[in-house]
């Protein structure tokens, strides 16, 4: 009785703990909602929730009693997001592109991987930074960060500065896609979708940019889209495959520690068995869509808690470094996946 009593008891405190840094965030969240809804139309929630917290964090929420409920917000919330969007897609998605956009998209990802990983190293950055910059560019940004970060070990700075780059990045492709694809393509829904679903980082993000064209291109883009996010689970046991590689020469109790999450996350597990259900029963629409809900609130919220957790001064002095990575990986996106749509699917 004595050990249940005393169990409750740091229950509660964990929870009371995490309940002011969960709160800021989650206000963060809903003022990030409304100004995407009312004022910028197109930006995105979750993108407006991590600028809005890098801001605040930054100026005001510095306090130490908020660190515990950022760093739950930041770490659960984005499992849980990944978790729900398995109820969202289904494996059928891959034949709905045909032969020619299944290829674009294997061809887009491989390269932008091995690119990412090529440009990290000769700009001097840690491995576990450019497996994240690879996982978020080539998959779904924030939420391939958070699955691949804990089977290579990283450490949570280097997954708070992978998140804002590829943000970044991806706000600058949301807001400039539509008018390039249409410069280049024209009125070709099919192309522009695929040039926006092939590139573009975040889901939020893909329909930001394609609701700007039109609806038919919104479509488009966000089967291309689907179609990245079902390799994620590909890409975190690749990730995980070369983590063990690159540890095999450490101590015993490091391999071991190594051997217990190097295989998939349970809410990896998760977006997979979600995912196999929906394409096997194939959900109600009012199942799609509340997962797809919590997943973007999910997101949202862990969004505006990294941005209240993320230390302005040190990401501006990886500055001139960190910005010549994203713009040379943003630039090498666009015009591959520009080459190989004329190629393949033109």
């Amino acid at each position: 009785m004595l050990k249940l009593k005393n169990y409750i008891k740091n229950d509660r405190q964990a929870i009371m703990s995490i309940l002011p840094g969960f709160l800021i965030s989650f206000a963060i969240a809903i003022v990030s909602y409304l100004l995407n809804r009312f004022i910028f139309h197109s930006l995105g929630s979750a993108t407006i929730a991590i600028l809005l917290g890098i801001i605040l964090g930054n100026v005001y929420f510095k306090q130490v009693t908020l660190f515990a409920g950022t760093a739950w917000s930041e770490k659960k919330l984005l499992e849980f997001s990944v978790m729900f969007l398995g109820a969202t897609v289904t494996f059928q998605t891959i034949g709905k592109l045909g032969f020619s956009g299944v290829g674009f998209i294997l061809i887009q990802m491989i390269s932008t991987i091995i690119f990412v990983l090529f440009m990290g190293k000769k700009l001097g950055f840690s491995a576990n930074v450019s497996a994240l910059m690879a996982s978020g560019n080539a998959v779904c940004g924030s939420s391939a960060i958070a699955a691949v970060e804990p089977v290579i070990g990283a450490e949570t700075s280097e997954k708070r500065t992978s998140i804002a780059m590829v943000n970044l990045m991806g706000t600058i492709l949301m807001l400039s896609l539509p008018f390039l694809g249409t410069w280049i393509f024209g009125n070709n829904d099919l192309l522009r979708g695929a040039l926006i679903g092939g590139t573009e980082q975040s889901v939020g993000q893909v329909v930001a940019s394609a609701t700007m064209v039109n609806p038919n291109t919104t479509t488009l883009a966000t089967l291309f889209k689907i179609m990245r996010i079902i390799m994620l689970v590909f890409v975190v046991l690749y990730f995980g495959f070369i983590s063990k590689k690159q540890t095999k020469g450490e101590q015993a109790t490091a391999q071991i520690k190594i051997k217990r999450n190097s295989f998939l996350p349970w809410y990896v597990v998760g977006f997979l068995v979600l995912c196999t259900l929906d394409t096997l029963i194939h959900f109600v629409p009012e199942v799609s869509a509340t997962a797809k809900f919590l997943s973007g609130w999910c997101e949202t919220i862990a969004l505006a808690a990294i941005g209240l957790r993320l230390n302005l001064v040190e990401f501006i002095k990886a500055g001139r470094k960190l910005l010549i990575y994203g713009s040379s990986i943003l630039v090498f996106q666009v015009v591959l996946a520009i080459i190989l749509i004329s190629l393949l699917i033109k």
